[in-house]
């Protein structure tokens, strides 16, 4: 499961988590009015057979607005199921008046702000009438006690439901719009480190087109116009002709020399363009980046393999870690060079395992590439946190 999947599957999680609490609040309400032998039977049950369609339509209510639609009909029709196991169930706050704050829990996400705080409000003043009328016509038992039923009970009744639904539908649209804020912040994220990638590899195609038609259009051509003119010498002049296909085919070898050479720099990493390019997808990607380089060029027989294994190490850090840092770091003697990718933030694993498991992560291949020049890579979490990709090369390298 990928990460943006696995947010929007904790999103979800979060958005239905309400239906528990309704449960919840319908079980302690009918336990209580129950064991009191106050609450009609049909009553009850009418609310929990309308409290069970409102949630069997609630993981699809959640699925729209976690997927930036707003379905106006669908919405009324689970506030109206909602309003009704409200209703039936008495509204208490703790009860079955929940119905109606997991369905603001859920609409108020994806609606503008005012909308949403208009709809907390309008939530509170319902669920307030409803626990009143309730409370009056006896369905509500909860302040049914000796000398409760003073003057002015009812306004106790309206001034606590009001407090206690207010904080509700309050904590519920805040909570949950911060977490919807969240899961589109990872999905920004995500969909702007893919734009970064389409962008470089475009950049990269536009510089290969660049070069090819630097080195190679100019022969071609040469190529073209002496060509032409060998033909027309060719009956009035054979020895002259003879000299410009001589000269053609000068030209034919050293566009092919020049191709060649254009391939094999572009199919050969270049160290210098690629940290540059590494830091600038880290960066984008809000990863501090630190390049620690030496004074001097890397030895050209390894600058292709390192820019290899800086490319790899920088995508597992994106791709596998939750990194706010990135540090690489260069360096050689005339024994050895090496590299170091370090970053504060990789999972805890086992070391052993991403050597010998987990071959999506392309260690395997930058293994296989430094191996193919007599060197290694290391694997492993620092004393600090960190997770450490350190590579060695033995220098010279043979051959």
């Amino acid at each position: 499961m990928g990460e943006i999947a696995r947010a929007r599957r904790l999103c979800w999680w979060m958005l239905t988590s309400f239906l528990g609490l309704l449960w919840g609040g319908i079980a302690l309400s009918a336990l209580a009015e129950t064991g009191r032998g106050a609450l009609p039977w049909p009553l009850p049950v009418a609310s929990v057979a309308v409290a069970a369609v409102f949630t069997a339509l609630y993981p699809r209510l959640v699925n729209a607005v976690i997927e930036s639609r707003y379905p106006v009909r669908f919405i009324a029709a689970t506030g109206v199921l909602a309003v009704m196991a409200a209703a039936t169930g008495g509204a208490q706050p703790f009860g079955a008046g929940l119905a109606l704050v997991a369905w603001l829990a859920v609409v108020a996400v994806g609606v503008p702000r005012r909308r949403a705080f208009a709809l907390s409000a309008g939530t509170t003043l319902l669920g307030v009438a409803l626990s009143v009328a309730a409370a009056a016509s006896g369905w509500w038992h909860l302040l049914d006690m000796p000398d409760a039923r003073g003057p002015g009970w009812l306004g106790t009744v309206a001034v606590a439901n009001t407090f206690m639904y207010a904080l509700m539908c309050l904590a519920s649209v805040v909570s949950n719009r911060l977490w919807m804020w969240i899961y589109q912040l990872a999905v920004r994220a995500h969909e702007g480190r893919e734009a970064h990638a389409r962008l470089a590899v475009a950049e990269e195609r536009l510089r290969f087109a660049r070069d090819l038609h630097d080195l190679v259009g100019h022969r071609l051509s040469a190529i073209a116009v002496k060509t032409a003119l060998a033909v027309r010498l060719s009956d009035g002049d054979p020895g002259a002709a003879r000299e410009e296909m001589t000269s053609v085919h000068g030209l034919t070898r050293t566009a092919l020399r020049e191709l060649r050479e254009a391939v094999r720099g572009y199919r050969q990493l270049d160290l210098g363009a690629e940290l540059s390019s590494v830091r600038g997808v880290l960066e984008a990607a809000g990863v501090r980046c630190e390049l620690r380089l030496p004074y001097r060029e890397m030895p050209e027989e390894v600058a292709p393999v390192f820019a290899y294994a800086v490319r790899e190490a920088v995508t597992n850090v994106l791709k596998h870690s939750a990194a706010t840092f990135c540090a690489i770091t260069l360096s050689f003697t005339a024994e050895r060079a090496e590299l170091e990718v370090r970053n504060d933030g990789a999972a805890a694993r086992d070391p052993a395992g991403e050597r010998d498991g987990d071959r999506g992560t392309g260690l395997e291949g930058m293994r296989e590439r430094l191996a193919a020049v007599g060197g290694d890579v290391t694997v492993r979490h620092g004393t600090d946190g960190h997770f450490i990709v350190k590579a060695v090369v033995s220098l010279p390298i043979p051959g």
